[in-house]
């Protein structure tokens, strides 16, 4: 892992290939989507994440836990967030990679 002169950790793909598999990479990169997807949907819809909380029912932490990554939340609560913002999931192909 390199590190910036403060620290900071630098995103390392040559870190993540020697300590992580490739479905472990994807899976991380799928979560970060679904994750940034959802922050622009209540950004676009001009919600606060405590509006979100009224119109879903999800408390306003956990919308923050999960919005940082620092939880991983129950498909059930995915939807009922969405649903609040008038977005679903879909199941759709993933890219073919060659």
């Amino acid at each position: 892992m390199n590190y910036t002169k403060s620290g900071c950790p630098i995103w390392d793909d040559e870190f993540d290939r020697e300590h992580f598999t490739p479905e472990e990479i994807a899976a991380s990169n799928l979560r970060v989507e679904i994750i940034t997807a959802m922050i622009q949907a209540r950004r676009e819809k001009g919600l606060s994440q405590r509006d979100l909380e009224e119109l879903s029912g999800i408390k306003q932490p956990q919308i923050a836990r999960i919005e940082k990554g620092d939880s991983s939340p129950q498909l059930d609560t995915l939807l009922k967030m969405l649903a609040a913002m008038g977005k679903t999931l879909a199941v759709v192909p993933l890219p073919s990679r060659a």
